[in-house]
């Protein structure tokens, strides 16, 4: 491989991550709207009932799941960018995203047996 090759290729995952993280960003906005524009219109008081309500549709679990998961995806390419461009070690490189990788999942799949009640 060349230089330029390599280059080319690595632009080209930038902008894959830049993009990643602007299509996830505004996941993030528009699921935080809809949870503020429920809240606003609730009637009764802001407790576990109001929430539980909001969560009790189907829909709005899948989508949540949906949102969680982009938050994840957001969170790892934030992630591998700081290490990328910070870490220059590549045994301790691997490790980090190892650990992130992990502790990413581990915190989708305790979100979802809440949000599920497994």
């Amino acid at each position: 491989m060349t230089t330029t090759t390599i280059k080319n290729q690595a632009s080209k995952t930038a902008l894959r991550h830049w993009k990643g993280q602007r299509i996830t960003a505004t996941l993030i906005v528009i699921f935080t709207l809809l949870i503020l524009a429920q809240l606003v219109f609730a009637k009764g008081p802001l407790g576990y009932e109001l929430w539980a309500g909001i969560f009790s549709p189907t829909w709005m679990r899948l989508l949540t799941v949906i949102v969680v998961l982009g938050i994840a995806w957001h969170a790892w390419l934030g992630m591998c960018e700081i290490f990328m461009d910070y870490i220059k070690s590549a045994g301790l490189k691997s490790g980090l995203q190892i650990f992130t990788a992990l502790w990413l999942l581990g915190s989708v799949a305790w979100f979802v047996s809440v949000l599920w009640k497994f």
